[in-house]
């Protein structure tokens, strides 16, 4: 077992009840994802939609991290799925935490995470938050502005820290340089300056192409203005410049791994190039690289209305799921994602298909999931499945409407349980079999951990 700083094992269980989001389900012998899936919605009473998320993808996407980026440290964006399973499963692993806010911070830290691990990556910080901070020992920060000097100075003046600089991607869904990032060759200096005359320490330079990037060319721009920044503070005499942190917006879909592929080998020639002191540090943010491909949303058709023409002809179905845009489907809303539910069940020939719509189940009117989906006929009670759903879904999920959010089912094969079972924060506790055993799995369900115990 991991030992943590002012925290043992013993007193981290002592204090921690296990919640049903926390246990994991192990997979028997010749079972799959898919069996266990199916084995929660076939349970009695059983409609609530829920995700399945898939530890196993989550230790391949950590693997498959330290291989194409041996150099880079990956610090988890808490913010993207701040699910249980996942936060013990990468703090196992050995990531480090990117937190945004004071409850983020408290919930890596309830895990027994070391302090140490995380870098409080939000350049604008609420005093009570930053005070948070200090008191729990987190002594890494961002910052981009001179008002976020003056107030680290006052409340956290030992804080190590980052100045982000701004260095967006042409293309990517989200640009974040329009709210954080300072400009590397006109702000940075002045900065700079400031912090030394206010004693303060900077360490490093972090940046960030933007949320969704699909341009791996710009990791090149973006290191070579940091190596710029490095050399600035030099000519200021600022030592200690030893971080940098290369942000995040990767990929997880695996139909994206290419793309990752050729940002990995952008960033590490960049590096290698601008940075080839193993005594810089590099780190990173990554957020729904590591969750959008374990998640699996199950949401299931409660009500469904068919459109007919004038003559009677069936023209399409409109298909009303327990999910929706106050739930995970916001992307549909903001236009930034298309989505596609996949039946659980085969239904007849390819020829039975129907254009069809899927509605969430608020009453507002722009609740729509998806539209122009071929859908066999699906009787109410079916359940369509949401592949790759694990990025900013979970997290931004609301109970509009009085309506339930999704909860987490987890599960994970032998193999990959026998690698986590002794890794802290796990414990064998954690772990229960599966429901797709067969013991018990007619009366379980998600509100009960050990439905197989």
């Amino acid at each position: 077992m991991q030992h943590r700083r002012g925290c043992s094992l013993e007193e981290y269980l002592s204090r921690s009840m296990l919640q049903p989001e926390d246990y994991v389900h192990v997979l028997g012998p010749k079972l799959s994802p898919l069996d266990e899936l199916r084995s929660v919605c076939h349970a009695t009473g059983q409609e609530d939609a829920f995700y399945l998320c898939n530890v196993d993808d989550v230790v391949h996407k950590m693997e498959l991290w330290r291989q194409l980026l041996p150099r880079v440290r990956p610090h988890y964006a808490v913010k993207c799925n701040a699910s249980r399973v996942v936060l013990n499963t990468l703090a196992a692993l050995g990531a480090g935490f990117d937190c945004a806010s004071k409850g983020e911070i408290e919930e890596v830290l309830s895990l027994g995470v070391d302090p140490s691990r995380i870098i409080f990556a939000q350049p604008a910080k609420p005093a009570t938050h930053i005070r948070f901070a200090a008191g729990r020992g987190i002594n890494l920060a961002t910052f981009d502005n001179e008002e976020e000097l003056y107030k680290m100075r006052a409340l956290h003046p030992k804080c190590r820290l980052v100045l982000r600089i701004r260095c967006d991607a042409d293309d990517a869904t989200y640009c974040l340089g329009i709210k954080y990032g300072c400009d590397a060759e006109r702000d940075a200096p002045r900065l700079l300056r400031t912090a030394r005359d206010l004693g303060l320490q900077v360490v490093g330079v972090s940046f960030h192409v933007g949320s969704g990037c699909r341009e791996e060319h710009v990791y090149r721009r973006a290191v070579r203005a940091a190596r710029h920044v490095f050399d600035v503070a030099e000519g200021l005499d600022i030592r200690g410049m030893r971080l940098l942190d290369v942000g995040g917006g990767y990929p997880g879909d695996p139909e994206a791994e290419p793309v990752f592929r050729k940002m990995a080998e952008a960033i590490n020639s960049s590096v290698a190039e601008f940075f080839p002191s193993p005594d810089v540090d590099v780190i990173s943010e990554p957020g729904m690289y590591f969750v959008s491909s374990a998640f699996t949303l199950a949401a299931n058709v409660h009500s469904k209305r068919e459109v007919r023409s004038e003559a009677g002809d069936l023209e399409s179905v409109m298909y009303y799921i327990n999910d929706g845009a106050y739930g995970s489907f916001i992307e549909a809303v903001l236009d930034t994602k298309r989505f596609r539910g996949v039946p659980l069940e085969a239904h007849g020939e390819s020829c039975d298909a129907v254009p069809s719509s899927v509605w969430g189940p608020t009453c507002d009117g722009t609740d729509k999931v998806e539209d122009g989906n071929l859908l066999p006929p699906l009787e109410l009670g079916s359940w369509l499945l949401y592949h790759n759903h694990g990025a900013y879904t979970v997290a931004l999920a609301t109970g509009f409407n009085g309506l339930p959010t999704p909860k987490v089912h987890a599960v994970v094969s032998t193999s990959t349980w026998s690698q986590l079972r002794d890794r802290a924060p796990f414990t064998e506790s954690h772990f229960v079999p599966s429901l797709a055993t067969g013991r018990r799995h007619t009366s379980a369900s998600l509100a009960d951990p050990h439905p197989c115990v």
